[in-house]
């Protein structure tokens, strides 16, 4: 089940820009390195990275110089929705299942995120698609507390106060 609630971290622990500039920069002074033919463990040692790390660098260094070491930018597949559209399934995930027809519960499902992604923007994801795309955006799964539609607060308050005493004794 899932229940749509923002989380701190949307990139799901991936790196950002600045942290890839950050490793594409290491990278750049171990080609630096390469050049002046300083050994794999002295440069591990220097740059604070393991010997496998260096080997693999060195590797593209020799075959595509330092064009090779550069940042290939995020991983992953590009999103087939427009930030517009992410924006919009947020907003209607935010409106809760039963505002677009799903009334026997208050739970929205993958299977029901990718129906309505599909009735929205004609798009079909999976369910480990739409997983993937809810995490990216921000959501994580959680089961939601079971309280009736029709819950009547001041009911409840009430009998508190007039059955429950008695019962009690």
């Amino acid at each position: 089940m899932l229940y749509p609630v923002r989380v701190r971290y949307p990139d799901s622990g991936g790196l950002t820009a600045e942290g890839r500039a950050r490793r594409e920069a290491v990278r750049l002074q171990a080609a630096e390195l390469f050049a002046q033919d300083v050994a794999v463990p002295e440069i591990a040692k220097r740059l604070r990275v393991s010997h496998n790390a260096v080997y693999v660098w060195r590797r593209r260094w020799l075959t595509d110089g330092e064009a090779g070491l550069v940042s290939k930018g995020p991983s992953g597949t590009d999103c087939r929705l427009s930030p517009e559209q992410l924006d919009r399934l947020a907003a209607v995930l935010q409106e809760g299942p039963a505002a677009h027809g799903y009334i026997e519960d208050q739970r929205w499902t993958l299977a029901r995120v990718a129906d309505l992604i599909a009735r929205l923007f004609r798009v079909q994801y999976t369910l480990r698609g739409v997983s993937m795309l809810l995490h990216r955006m921000g959501f994580s799964p959680q089961m939601p507390a079971h309280r009736p539609v029709e819950r009547d607060e001041e009911a409840i308050a009430t009998w508190r106060q007039e059955v429950w005493r008695q019962a009690k004794g």
